[in-house]
């Protein structure tokens, strides 16, 4: 089952089986905590794209507008892939 976000997150779905139902990038499995939890730890977006090539620039521009709008769901992600 697929879950549209909608507009204003274009570029990021949710799907169920897929990473655990967390919002990724679509095309890629990459959940978008990932990319939030590498940039917090001082990962520029130039390393971000070539560690991740199926990634652009604006599927990066997608995950920040995503991070910005659900701050706790990524936040509680985050914290909770610590843990583990």
């Amino acid at each position: 089952m697929h879950l549209d976000l909608g507009n204003n997150f274009r570029g990021i779905e949710t799907s169920e089986g897929v990473c655990g139902g967390e919002p990724c990038v679509v095309r890629t499995r990459i959940p978008v905590w990932v990319l939030e939890q590498a940039r917090r730890l001082g990962t520029d977006e130039g390393t971000l794209l070539r560690a991740y090539p199926s990634l652009c620039a604006e599927d990066l521009a997608n995950a920040w507008a995503f991070v910005r709008a659900r701050k706790p769901e990524i936040e509680l992600q985050i914290r909770e892939h610590e843990a583990s």
